[in-house]
C-alpha cells in the first residue's frame, strides 16, 4: 500500500499517476479526495485533525506528504509541527517509509544561486525555520534508526493545472486575459523552475527505490538559465500576445498586503526573485538518467491546460 497525504495538489495528482506504474494499493488522503485511477482507495481526512493521521497511514508501506497548507506563517507555526509529528510517529508504529516533498526555505538563503543537496541548513525567514523544524524531527528518527525516509525538494512550480504557481498566477492568466504581468524582485535574474509532472514521477521512481532512502534528492528541474523575464515571455509566445510586465516594487507588496492577506506573506521571501536562483539536479540525473522537460514544452502544455 502506497499513501498519499495530501493528494489533490499539484504534485498529489501526478505523482498518483506515476505510482500506478509500480503497485493498484494506492490511498489517497485529503479533506475530500478524488480518483486519479481506477483502483485508488479514498480516504477522506481532516488534516488540521491529528488524531485522524494514524487512521489514514495504517496499513501503508509507503508514505508520500505533498500536503501544502494555508501560506500563512501562522498556520504553518501552529499546524506543520503537530502534523508532521503525527505523521511521523504513525510511520514509525506502523513501520511505513516516508517521503517528505519539501521546499528549498530551510536552505541557507546565500546559496540560492546554486542549490545543490548539500547546500547548507540555515534559514533566514520565519517559513523557512517551521520548514527546517520539520526536517530536523525527521532526521532524529531517522538517525535513532526508527524510521526510514527521505526528503525530496523542487524548485518553484509550473506545469499543467497549477493554481499555486508564481508564474501561472502572476504572469500566465493575467496575458491570457489581455492584462499586464506582474512580476516581482530583478526579472532579469536566473530563475529555475521544476514541472509538476517530471516531480510526480520522480518522485515515484524514489519511493520505488529501496536504496534511495535516507537522503535527499532534488528532482528533476530546468538546466536551461532562464531569467524570469524569458519565462514571461516564452508563456506570452505561446498565449498569442506582446509580453507586458509590471514589477511590483517592495513597497506595493506591502501596501496589497493590506487588501490581499497573502501578499504580506511574500516580502520575507523576495532573496529568490532578487538573486539568481538556480535549483540543481544533478545528483537524480546522474543516478536515474532522466532530465528535466525542456521549457518550451512544459509551458505549452501549461498554457494548454489553462481554461
Amino acid at each position: 500500500m502506497q499513501t498519499i497525504i495530501g493528494s489533490g495538489g499539484a504534485i498529489g495528482v501526478p505523482l498518483a499517476k506515476e505510482l500506478s506504474v509500480y503497485t493498484k494499493d494506492i490511498r489517497l488522503v485529503s479533506r475530500n479526495p478524488k480518483k486519479v485511477n481506477e483502483t485508488d482507495q479514498l480516504h477522506p481526512c481532516d488534516l488540521k485533525d491529528f488524531s485522524s493521521i494514524d487512521a489514514a497511514i495504517a496499513g501503508s508501506d509507503i508514505v508520500y506528504v505533498t500536503v501544502g497548507f494555508e501560506y500563512n506563517i501562522k498556520v504553518w507555526q501552529a499546524v506543520w509541527p503537530p502534523f508532521m509529528r503525527a505523521v511521523v510517529d504513525a510511520c514509525i508504529k506502523h513501520k511505513a517509509k516516508l517521503v517528505f516533498f519539501d521546499n528549498i526555505y530551510s536552505y541557507d538563503p546565500k546559496a540560492v544561486g546554486m542549490l545543490t543537496e548539500d547546500a547548507p541548513l540555515n534559514p533566514m525567514t520565519k517559513k523557512g525555520r517551521v520548514r527546517k523544524s520539520l526536517v530536523d524531527m525527521i532526521n532524529k528518527e531517522v538517525s535513532a534508526g526508527n524510521l526510514t525516509a527521505m526528503i525530496v525538494r523542487a524548485a518553484d512550480f509550473y506545469g499543467p493545472a497549477v493554481n499555486t504557481s508564481i508564474l501561472i498566477e502572476m504572469a500566465a492568466k493575467p496575458m491570457k486575459a489581455g492584462k499586464t504581468a506582474n512580476a516581482m524582485g530583478n526579472i532579469d535574474k536566473i530563475h529555475t523552475y521544476t514541472y509538476t509532472p517530471d516531480a510526480g514521477k520522480a518522485t515515484a521512481i524514489l519511493g520505488n527505490t529501496p536504496d534511495a532512502y535516507n537522503q535527499v534528492w532534488h528532482l528533476p528541474t530546468t538546466k536551461e538559465k532562464l531569467t524570469t523575464r524569458q519565462w514571461m515571455e516564452m508563456a506570452a509566445k505561446e498565449i498569442g500576445v506582446q509580453p507586458k510586465i509590471r514589477v511590483a516594487p517592495m513597497w506595493m507588496l506591502k501596501l496589497m498586503g493590506w487588501f490581499v492577506p497573502v501578499m504580506r506573506e511574500f516580502p520575507e521571501m523576495m532573496y529568490q526573485f532578487d538573486n539568481d536562483y538556480i535549483f540543481d539536479s544533478t545528483k537524480f540525473e546522474k543516478r536515474f538518467g532522466i532530465t528535466a522537460t525542456k521549457p518550451e514544452t512544459g509551458i505549452k502544455e501549461m498554457v494548454a491546460a489553462m481554461n
